[in-house]
């Protein structure tokens, strides 16, 4: 009997920290750049909002959306590729920008949405030119979320593309 309690507390402790973290992957591609949201977690991450900021990227980096603009060579423009993802404060992102809000309706638990968009570094020398983005020229560019309007946490991206948010416990 005593077995049986210690397990079902234990179990109950373990799945009271179950937390809703979210992982933004940047990956360099081309022509288009990816960025990946995942929920990491097992619980679904429902009506959040999403700033990416890359105004404090080690690369200066902007979104490059027109061929005449701030950006080199090829550009593409903002494309959901998987997902319920939704620009947030208008209908495109401007050609030398930095920073994009989204509005994403749901990300299942263990799953992700994605979209695409060229980024470009506005170095004067930069590693492998000004149209292809390595992970430590993302680093420090930051995520924010909102969480149903309530709170903002916040991440930095690292030097390999990756930025995680710490969301609050899952709710049962």
């Amino acid at each position: 009997m005593f077995k049986i309690k210690f397990v079902t507390l234990l179990f109950s402790m373990l799945s009271a920290n179950v937390y809703a973290d979210i992982e933004i992957s940047f990956k360099d591609g081309a022509p288009k750049d990816q960025f990946v949201i995942k929920n990491t977690s097992t619980c679904d991450v429902k009506d959040i909002s999403m700033t990416i900021d890359l105004l404090q990227s080690t690369g200066r980096l902007i979104f490059d959306t027109s061929e005449s603009g701030k950006g080199v060579e090829v550009f593409q423009l903002f494309e959901v590729t998987r997902g319920q993802i939704a620009l947030k404060t208008a209908t495109k992102v401007n050609d030398g920008d930095t920073q994009l809000s989204l509005d994403i309706k749901a990300i299942a638990a263990n799953d992700f949405a994605s979209f695409t968009i060229d980024v470009d570094d506005t170095l004067s020398t930069s590693q492998l030119g000004n149209i292809r983005v390595t992970g430590n020229e993302i680093a420090n560019a930051s995520v924010l979320v909102n969480i149903h309007g309530d709170k903002v946490l916040k991440a930095a991206f690292d030097l390999n593309g990756k930025a995680r948010v710490i969301m609050p416990k899952c709710s049962a």
